[in-house]
Protein backbone atom coordinates (compact mmCIF):
# COMPACT_ATOMS: atom_id res chain seq x y z
CA UNK A 1 0.00 0.00 0.00
CA UNK A 2 1.37 3.44 -1.19
CA UNK A 3 2.59 5.83 1.96
CA UNK A 4 0.12 8.59 1.31
CA UNK A 5 -3.07 6.58 0.95
CA UNK A 6 -1.88 4.68 4.59
CA UNK A 7 -1.41 8.67 5.84
CA UNK A 8 -4.42 9.09 4.44
CA UNK A 9 -6.38 6.66 6.43
CA UNK A 10 -4.95 7.18 9.46
CA UNK A 11 -5.35 10.89 9.17
CA UNK A 12 -9.03 10.04 8.61
CA UNK A 13 -9.41 8.33 12.08
CA UNK A 14 -7.89 11.52 13.37
CA UNK A 15 -10.32 13.48 12.18
CA UNK A 16 -13.34 11.23 12.94
CA UNK A 17 -11.74 11.18 16.75
CA UNK A 18 -11.16 14.94 16.90
CA UNK A 19 -14.55 15.06 15.33
CA UNK A 20 -12.86 17.54 12.60
CA UNK A 21 -16.09 17.56 9.90
CA UNK A 22 -14.13 18.95 7.22
CA UNK A 23 -11.20 17.34 7.46
CA UNK A 24 -12.96 13.85 8.10
CA UNK A 25 -15.62 14.49 5.41
CA UNK A 26 -12.85 15.70 2.68
CA UNK A 27 -10.72 12.72 3.49
CA UNK A 28 -13.49 10.17 3.24
CA UNK A 29 -14.33 12.11 -0.51
CA UNK A 30 -10.40 11.39 -1.69
CA UNK A 31 -10.10 7.88 -0.40
CA UNK A 32 -13.58 7.28 -2.34
CA UNK A 33 -11.68 8.37 -5.58
CA UNK A 34 -8.81 6.56 -4.72
CA UNK A 35 -10.71 3.35 -4.31
CA UNK A 36 -12.52 4.07 -7.35
CA UNK A 37 -9.21 4.91 -9.21
CA UNK A 38 -7.62 1.38 -7.96
CA UNK A 39 -10.72 -0.33 -9.10
CA UNK A 40 -11.13 1.56 -12.61
CA UNK A 41 -9.59 -0.42 -16.11
CA UNK A 42 -10.11 -4.27 -16.48
CA UNK A 43 -8.05 -5.26 -13.19
CA UNK A 44 -7.67 -4.18 -9.55
CA UNK A 45 -4.43 -2.47 -8.95
CA UNK A 46 -2.52 -0.95 -5.71
CA UNK A 47 -1.90 2.96 -6.25
CA UNK A 48 2.01 4.03 -5.97
CA UNK A 49 2.39 7.28 -4.02
CA UNK A 50 2.39 9.10 -7.49
CA UNK A 51 -1.20 7.72 -8.81
CA UNK A 52 -2.13 8.92 -4.97
CA UNK A 53 -0.78 12.08 -5.86
CA UNK A 54 -2.55 12.40 -9.59
CA UNK A 55 -5.88 11.85 -7.89
CA UNK A 56 -5.23 14.73 -5.22
CA UNK A 57 -4.85 16.65 -7.90
CA UNK A 58 -7.67 15.88 -9.86
CA UNK A 59 -9.75 16.04 -6.51
CA UNK A 60 -8.07 19.66 -5.59
CA UNK A 61 -8.86 20.83 -8.67
CA UNK A 62 -12.39 20.11 -8.60
CA UNK A 63 -12.95 21.83 -4.91
CA UNK A 64 -11.30 24.77 -6.74
CA UNK A 65 -13.32 24.82 -9.99
CA UNK A 66 -16.62 24.46 -7.89
CA UNK A 67 -15.68 27.29 -5.56
CA UNK A 68 -15.47 29.31 -8.79
CA UNK A 69 -18.67 27.69 -9.52
CA UNK A 70 -19.95 29.09 -6.59
CA UNK A 71 -18.99 32.23 -6.50
CA UNK A 72 -20.03 33.34 -9.78
CA UNK A 73 -23.30 32.17 -8.36
CA UNK A 74 -23.27 34.50 -5.65
CA UNK A 75 -22.90 31.54 -3.07
CA UNK A 76 -20.01 32.78 -1.28
CA UNK A 77 -20.63 30.24 1.63
CA UNK A 78 -20.50 27.42 -0.29
CA UNK A 79 -17.39 28.52 -2.24
CA UNK A 80 -15.97 29.02 1.21
CA UNK A 81 -16.50 25.05 2.18
CA UNK A 82 -14.90 24.35 -1.23
CA UNK A 83 -11.98 25.98 -0.71
CA UNK A 84 -11.62 24.66 2.81
CA UNK A 85 -11.69 21.25 1.09
CA UNK A 86 -9.05 22.30 -1.27
CA UNK A 87 -7.06 23.17 1.74
CA UNK A 88 -7.50 19.84 3.56
CA UNK A 89 -6.24 17.95 0.41
CA UNK A 90 -3.31 20.35 -0.46
CA UNK A 91 -1.70 19.21 3.13
CA UNK A 92 -0.79 16.12 1.07
CA UNK A 93 0.25 17.37 -2.13
CA UNK A 94 3.75 18.38 -2.61
CA UNK A 95 5.16 21.50 -2.57
CA UNK A 96 3.98 24.11 -5.69
CA UNK A 97 6.86 25.33 -7.85
CA UNK A 98 6.51 29.27 -8.41
CA UNK A 99 5.94 31.04 -11.60
CA UNK A 100 9.87 31.69 -11.51
CA UNK A 101 10.56 27.84 -10.91
CA UNK A 102 8.45 26.63 -13.65
CA UNK A 103 10.04 29.10 -16.14
CA UNK A 104 13.64 27.84 -15.22
CA UNK A 105 12.42 23.90 -16.02
CA UNK A 106 11.24 25.15 -18.99
CA UNK A 107 13.70 27.18 -20.23
CA UNK A 108 15.85 24.23 -18.90
CA UNK A 109 13.92 21.78 -20.93
CA UNK A 110 13.91 23.84 -24.37
CA UNK A 111 17.63 23.98 -24.37
CA UNK A 112 17.94 20.05 -24.03
CA UNK A 113 15.60 19.26 -26.36
CA UNK A 114 16.94 21.78 -29.01
CA UNK A 115 12.96 23.00 -29.04
CA UNK A 116 12.06 26.16 -31.02
CA UNK A 117 9.08 27.56 -32.15
CA UNK A 118 5.19 26.93 -31.28
CA UNK A 119 5.53 23.56 -33.37
CA UNK A 120 7.47 22.19 -30.14
CA UNK A 121 5.02 23.39 -27.26
CA UNK A 122 3.89 19.70 -27.12
CA UNK A 123 6.99 17.91 -26.97
CA UNK A 124 8.65 20.56 -24.40
CA UNK A 125 5.05 19.93 -22.32
CA UNK A 126 5.93 16.26 -22.60
CA UNK A 127 9.91 16.75 -21.31
CA UNK A 128 8.27 18.70 -18.65
CA UNK A 129 5.47 16.81 -17.52
CA UNK A 130 6.99 14.52 -14.93
CA UNK A 131 9.20 17.42 -13.52
CA UNK A 132 5.91 19.57 -12.64
CA UNK A 133 3.20 16.74 -11.84
CA UNK A 134 1.40 17.43 -8.85
CA UNK A 135 3.02 20.58 -8.50
CA UNK A 136 2.22 23.31 -10.99
CA UNK A 137 -1.42 24.04 -12.37
CA UNK A 138 -0.87 22.91 -16.08
CA UNK A 139 -3.20 26.08 -17.91
CA UNK A 140 0.05 27.48 -15.93
CA UNK A 141 3.22 25.54 -17.62
CA UNK A 142 1.17 25.42 -20.88
CA UNK A 143 1.26 29.49 -20.65
CA UNK A 144 4.63 29.58 -19.88
CA UNK A 145 5.81 26.78 -22.54
CA UNK A 146 3.89 28.94 -24.98
CA UNK A 147 5.49 32.50 -24.18
CA UNK A 148 8.63 30.67 -24.09
CA UNK A 149 8.74 28.83 -27.30
CA UNK A 150 7.42 32.70 -28.72
CA UNK A 151 4.24 31.61 -29.60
Amino acid sequence: MSELKTQLETDMRAALKAKDKVTLGTLRMVLTAIRNEELAGKSQRELTDADVVKVLVKQAKQRREAAEGFRAGGREESAEAELAEEAVIKRYLPTELTEAEVTQLVREAIAEGGFSGPKDMGKVMKAIGPKTAGRADGKAVAGIVKAELGG
